[in-house]
């Protein structure tokens, strides 16, 4: 017998649930960013430290998270509201599809980045 986290439905699970766990730590920080703007002074300084490589590596990150999270909700969305002949039809589909995707608007951002 399979084991169930050796499956891919896990995977894409665990991929779908730690991206967003990760999005959802990024949010505060994101909008303490964003109040910066309100002080140009400190908005200069960080702008500044969003120009170093790591951070591009950072924003490669983030984006490459937004779109993993979004290809397996697509994937759940279509598991629960789509008629199929069988439930393994979507998840080889959407798996495949959606970390394909992921991957490469990330090259292509980090690519634009560099």
């Amino acid at each position: 017998m399979k084991s169930a986290r050796n499956h891919q439905a896990y995977w894409a699970f665990l991929g779908h649930r730690l991206s967003g766990l990760a999005l959802a730590l990024f949010l505060p920080a994101h909008f303490y960013v964003l109040a910066m703007a309100l002080d140009e002074a400190r908005l200069d300084g960080f702008l500044k430290l969003a120009e170093m490589p790591a951070m591009k590596v950072g924003e490669w990150g983030l984006v490459l998270l937004l779109t993993l999270h979004m290809f397996f909700g697509l994937r759940l969305l279509a598991l629960e509201l789509l008629p199929w002949n069988s439930p393994r039809d979507a998840r080889v589909a959407w798996i495949g599809w959606g970390f394909a995707i992921s991957m490469a608007t990330g090259l292509v951002f980090i690519a634009g980045a560099i």
